[in-house]
């Protein structure tokens, strides 16, 4: 479950020399900025496109829309055929996939997004990984800061990481879907094919091919004669 391979299918991803070396998949969230240095060639395939702020530190693929209002700081790679919709704003180290959606009003900073991952709709991803076709309802949010000091620290099977990270949102393995105003907090792991119910404030592993419910109880009354 914390292994690269146990979260994403490396074939779904054109940087897979991110997870080289890495014996936990967090590790890697350490190597983008040092990664997009190495690799990155600024290249705008579509000068024609409206009113956009691009930095000097980004590479976008052929085929990619960008929609008005997007701002994309940079360093950032951005893959063939996505869609980047109104008032995007990716901020450094960035990498994105092939076939993604990222929606209007969502935030991303120090993230890797696999293939056709689907953000599409008020979300903030920070310090974090999407795998291969990974999707965040609308209002979904992922937190990556603790609110106590200290590093971010993961619990599996009784044991306790140390990430050796201040700032680690979360990895969500390949397929997983997490339901709409859904927090995700630091250091959450989704297992692959896992889903998080709406509403729901997660902490720690999922387990792949599980479902996390907010269970609560709704209360109904007539309404009074005004």
């Amino acid at each position: 479950m914390l292994r690269p391979a146990d979260l994403f299918d490396l074939s779904q991803t054109e940087h897979a020399a991110l997870f080289e070396g890495c014996e936990f998949a967090w590790e890697a969230l350490k190597k983008i900025q040092g990664y997009l240095e190495t690799h990155l060639r600024p290249e705008r395939q579509h000068p024609e496109w409206g009113r956009v702020y691009l930095g000097e530190k980004v590479l976008i693929g052929e085929g990619t829309v960008i929609e008005d209002g997007v701002m994309i700081k940079g360093p950032a790679i951005i893959g063939r055929n996505c869609e980047i919709r109104h008032n995007a704003y990716i901020r450094d180290q960035v990498i994105i996939g092939n076939g993604c959606v990222i929606g209007n009003a969502c935030e991303f900073k120090n993230a890797m997004l696999f293939n056709r991952c689907q953000v599409p709709h008020f979300s903030y991803v920070g310090d974090s990984i999407l795998g291969f076709k990974a999707h965040l309802g609308a209002g979904a949010k992922i937190s990556n800061v603790k609110l106590v000091p200290g590093n971010v620290e993961v619990e599996y099977q009784g044991k306790r990481y140390d990430t050796g990270l201040r700032k680690f949102g979360a990895l969500l393995g390949d397929n997983t879907d997490i339901g709409c105003n859904s927090v995700l907090n630091p250091g959450s792991i989704i297992g692959r094919g896992s889903v998080v119910y709406s509403n729901t404030a997660w902490r720690g592993v999922l387990p792949a091919r599980h479902v996390a419910k907010l269970r609560q109880t709704i209360e109904t009354v007539a309404r009074r004669n005004d």
